[in-house]
Order: structure tokens, then C-alpha cells, then sequence
């Protein structure tokens, strides 16, 4: 199937689109699955597809495979032959490669399903990008498509660098960090320019407030004690001799643990609040948790690893030593029940893993080889796992 896999991947990374809804994505997924012995369910709250394999064994226990979907908002440079078709939208993170493993996952196990000592559900995920896709399905209930809840779920993330091509890389424990958001308006009053003295100018503030944000992180936190703070969105003003009513900026938060982000919170929102009303200004901020922290089962971690280990040998798989300050939304499945994420690399041939761009990167490619092996491995590890329940 690799040739075919790779053709499906192509067409999705030519038609991204992003969020919750993924009309034309949905429908690729659906031709795809065409054919296959699977009870599919469509989203009510966004463009999902729930597919349930069942297997030869009546009443038997169910796993989950999962497979995100959407893009980001990011203009392609990579000059793929196959680049995005649309201005502002591009598979930078790979779910193009995440939703034909998926596919290929579901063929392998619909040709030997009469073998499998219970079901499977396939979870084609919209809105993995900051929309919580994951919640949405959960809430409308993926993890008992197949009846009873779901014994365990296992998904897969690419990589365009880092990690040489075709080598699995997780964790036990806490593999990726959990998230939120920081949106701060700074309001002021505008006028002249040349006359500063004559406004409350809220962009001197609002940059004091960026700067501050990092000395609350190397001074209120301790350094075991990890946090990441950033600033990704900063807009103030319409030209440069104009002083703005107003500024505002963004910034994402990750933690590895409820407790340093809940005080975040407090400490964030207080620092842009009193600096601002040391300039005589007011500040609107608002915290918001997105993902939590993404958790692997240790039991079902060590399945995954030696699973890896005796379809491709020792050296194809390696074990993160720290976990990563990314965040993700299949931590709402591995919230639920155990399961397991792991990372492939997906680094071009001709790259060095440790230069090539990153994942989100308008440069990011990815080699889709790998997709007959990440296909595999979901297959072998939903046969595996039901067999052992």
C-alpha cells in the first residue's frame, strides 16, 4: 500500500484546511475508506469520521487508533510538487501523514478482521490545532462507538526533524506538556506623536509587560520547575508618528503539571494588571487552559516500545529522556483511558535531522515512507493489545 498511502497523503497536503470543520478532508477520508467492512459515524459538532472495525470475536473488547486532520495557518515554501493549493494553509505539522497511516491502519486490519479478538475504532480528528478537536469527539462520544469504553488508544505524531527517518521516539510518563493562553489589552489614551506627555501611551507598558513575563518565569518559578512562556503576537498602532489607544499581545503558556500553570495564571495576570496601573493605564487579561498535559500509561508505553522493537528491530526505536514542552489534544483521550503517543521520524533523506526545519516551520517536509511502517505499527498494536485483553 505505500505507493497508495503516498498518493493520499499528497492529494491532503494539496487541500488543507483548518479547525473544526474539514469538508474536503472528510470527504478524501471517507472515499478512502470506501469499500471497507466499517461503521462510520459523522460528526455533529465538527467534520469528524468515527470508523468501527468489528472484529471476529462478538462482545469482545474495543481499542482506539487516532489520526488528526487539520492544518495550520501558515503559507507553504517548501516547493513540494505537491504544496498546498491555498494561500495561508499548509500541513506543517504532518496530520496529512497522521490521516493516510490512519487509512492504511484501517486497511491492514479490515483484511485480517475475522483474526482480531474484539474491535477497533478509528478516530479521524479535526481541530488538533488549538480548536480541541478531541474533546468535541469525546463528547460525542468516540470512545464507545464500538459499545463498551475503550480498553486503550494509541496515536502517532511525525516529525520533520530531530529525529532520524523511521525512528519511534516516546516516553513513560508525561510526554508532552500541557497548555494555555495568555490575551492582554493594554488601554491607553492615543493622540500626537510628538507630544507623548499629553497621552497614556500603552505600547512602553505593554513591551514592559512582555519583558516582565520572562523574569516572572526565571524568578517566581524554580528552574526544576519547568515553564515556558512566549509571546507570539504583539499589534499596536497604524503608523509611527500615531500613539494607539490601545495594544494587545498573546502569549502561550506550557506546564507539566496543573499546579505551576494555575499559578501562572495568578502571577501573569497580576504583573500586566499592576504595571499597568503604574503607567496610569488599564489592563484587560485574560487566561485560558487549553491542553492538558499528555500522559503516557507506563504499562501500555512499554507495550508500545517493545512492540516497536520486535517489528523493526532495537535501533528503530529510542526513549526521550525529558519530555517535550509541545502540547496536544489526544491527551483528552489518554485522560480517559491508558494509552500510549508515540513520536516517528519523518526527516527527508537529504536533511540533517538536527538542521532540517521544524514541525509549524512554512519549510517543514516530510518523508512519507514512513507511512507504511506508522501504518503498521497501529495495526500491530490494536491485533496485539486485543489479544492480550
Amino acid at each position: 500500500m505505500a505507493d497508495e498511502l503516498a498518493a493520499l497523503r499528497r492529494r491532503l497536503h494539496q487541500i488543507p484546511e483548518i479547525g473544526l470543520h474539514l469538508p474536503r478532508t472528510q470527504e478524501a477520508v471517507l472515499a478512502a475508506l470506501d469499500g471497507l467492512p466499517l461503521e462510520i459515524t459523522l460528526g455533529e459538532q465538527l467534520s469528524s469520521v468515527t470508523a468501527v472495525l468489528r472484529g471476529g470475536t462478538p462482545g469482545g473488547p474495543a481499542v482506539l487508533l487516532r489520526g488528526d486532520m487539520d492544518a495550520l495557518p501558515v503559507t507553504e515554501r517548501t516547493g513540494e510538487p505537491f504544496s498546498s493549493e491555498h494561500e495561508g494553509a499548509m500541513h506543517a505539522c504532518g496530520h496529512d501523514l497522521h490521516t493516510a497511516g490512519l487509512v492504511g491502519a484501517a486497511r491492514l486490519l479490515a483484511a485480517r478482521r475475522e483474526q482480531l479478538a474484539g474491535d477497533v475504532v478509528f478516530m479521524f480528528q479535526p481541530g488538533e490545532e488549538g480548536h480541541d478537536g478531541a474533546r468535541y469527539m469525546v463528547e460525542e462520544g468516540v470512545l464507545t462507538a464500538a459499545g463498551p469504553e475503550v480498553s486503550a488508544a494509541y496515536g502517532i505524531h511525525v516529525s520533520s526533524s530531530m529525529y532520524h527517518k523511521g525512528v519511534f521516539v516516546g516516553r513513560p510518563g508525561t510526554l508532552m506538556a500541557a497548555s494555555a493562553g495568555l490575551s492582554v489589552r493594554v488601554i491607553g489614551a492615543g493622540g500626537h506623536g510628538s507630544t507623548p506627555h499629553r497621552t497614556l501611551d500603552p505600547v512602553p507598558a505593554a513591551c514592559e509587560m512582555v519583558l516582565g513575563l520572562q523574569s516572572m518565569v526565571t524568578r517566581r518559578f524554580d528552574v526544576f520547575e519547568p515553564v515556558v512562556v512566549t509571546v507570539g503576537s504583539f499589534h499596536a498602532g497604524t503608523k509611527r508618528n500615531i500613539i494607539p489607544d490601545d495594544a494587545t499581545f498573546e502569549a502561550t503558556v506550557r506546564a507539566f503539571s496543573p499546579e505551576p500553570l494555575a499559578r501562572v495564571r495568578e502571577y501573569a495576570v497580576q504583573l500586566c494588571e499592576q504595571i499597568a496601573a503604574a503607567h496610569g493605564l488599564r489592563a484587560e487579561a485574560t487566561f485560558h487552559e487549553e491542553y492538558p498535559a499528555t500522559v503516557n500509561d507506563a504499562t501500555e508505553h512499554a507495550f508500545v516500545a517493545q512492540t516497536i522493537q520486535e517489528l523493526f528491530g532495537e535501533q528503530r526505536y529510542e526513549e526521550l529522556a525529558n519530555p517535550m514542552t509541545g502540547s496536544e489534544d489526544f491527551s483528552r483521550v489518554l485522560d480517559r483511558v491508558p494509552g500510549a503517543y508515540v513520536f516517528l521520524g519523518a526527516t527527508c533523506a537529504d536533511d540533517d535531522p538536527a538542521a532540517a526545519p521544524t514541525n509549524h516551520s512554512p519549510l517543514a517536509r516530510f518523508d512519507d515512507s514512513v507511512l507504511s511502517d506508522g501504518a503498521a505499527l497501529l495495526a500491530e498494536l490494536a491485533t496485539r493489545r486485543l489479544t492480550a485483553t
